[in-house]
């Protein structure tokens, strides 16, 4: 059994990529995307058609609105691919902004709807902002499944299990890469801090029954991914799912929700002056959910100008 397959007794797979044919190999059930990971899909040759099919199915509208047709073309072709879920992200220009972000999310999810895609195959992708979370309360409880992206603390991920959102995204691999640039100092997936910090939230949603999931993403290593096995899901990159699947190397399972339950665990709760205070505290978390908003909103404009062109031309 490849160490993929011994990950998916425990764990749902995901895969992390806007490339849809990589991830055919790989039997991921659900998929995730970005702006990021889009970007770099249209810029590839097999992929440059779908921006060409989109621009001239809807010339005449804004580049805004054929961007977000393209995200819903890539969901699209995903979903023909996996059986469950595919995430398509909110613009990251909206990451403070609640009633934008609805704005966004329904005009998303109307484009799946009017293509045939149940809303059921679609989380999207939101920023765990407080004004992001506040946006994903309001969708859920329209039936508007959210995922949390661009979370790097605690208090994020309780806030937005408080909530009620259907997931949240913890980035491993970028709060490795903060702690590893100011310690020097390559840590061990057992110490790794973006481990520990998903751990912390599994077992703090297991011990008080939140139904949301946790699916950590952002991995470096597939030694960061074997030491969350038994997490909820996991969203890996196709690079690192093609070295599971070569890797027979035995691991066990390090995630597991009766010994969640069993933990001394505190409850805590943050209203919105707590919630900016505590993230505010934590330098890690306030340096990097910036950082990515900024990288995020960033692609966008990219992606866009890629769009812009398409339509001039």
């Amino acid at each position: 059994m490849s160490a993929l397959d011994r990950l998916k007794q425990w764990t749902t797979v995901v895969a992390d990529t806007g490339d849809f044919n990589a991830m055919r190999a790989y039997a991921p059930r659900d998929a995730t995307t970005n702006p990021s990971l889009i970007l770099k899909a249209v810029q590839k040759p097999e992929y440059r058609s779908l921006v060409e099919e989109t621009v001239a199915a809807h010339r005449g509208e804004p580049v805004e609105a054929l961007c977000d047709r393209l995200l819903v073309r890539f969901g699209r072709e995903i979903l023909s691919i996996v059986p469950g879920r595919v995430s398509t992200e909110v613009d990251a220009r909206l990451s403070f902004d609640t009633e934008g972000t609805i704005a966004k999310a329904h005009a998303l999810v109307g484009l799946y709807e009017a293509a045939g895609v149940s809303r059921e195959r679609v989380l999207i992708k939101v920023a765990s902002t407080w004004e992001g979370i506040r946006a994903a309360e309001r969708l859920e409880n329209e039936g508007i499944r959210c995922n949390l992206t661009l979370l790097f603390s605690f208090p994020q991920a309780v806030a937005c299990a408080d909530s009620g959102v259907t997931l949240v995204s913890p980035f491993v691999g970028r709060i490795y890469d903060w702690y590893r640039k100011r310690d020097g100092v390559d840590f061990a997936p057992a110490d790794d801090p973006g481990v520990q910090s998903v751990r912390r939230i599994y077992t703090y949603f297991k011990k008080f029954g939140y139904q949301t999931e946790v699916m950590g993403a952002s991995f470096r290593s597939t030694g960061q991914v074997l030491a969350l096995a038994g997490c909820d899901l996991l969203t890996i990159s196709p690079e690192l799912l093609e070295q599971l699947k070569a890797s027979d190397a035995p691991f066990d399972r390090a995630l597991d929700p009766e010994a969640a339950k069993a933990q001394p665990v505190e409850r805590e709760r943050f209203d919105e002056k707590h919630f900016r205070f505590a993230v505010n505290e934590d330098a890690m978390a306030s340096d990097k959910l910036a950082e990515g908003i900024r990288l995020f909103v960033a692609d966008v404009r990219r992606l866009e100008t890629i769009v812009g062109q398409a339509a001039a031309g």
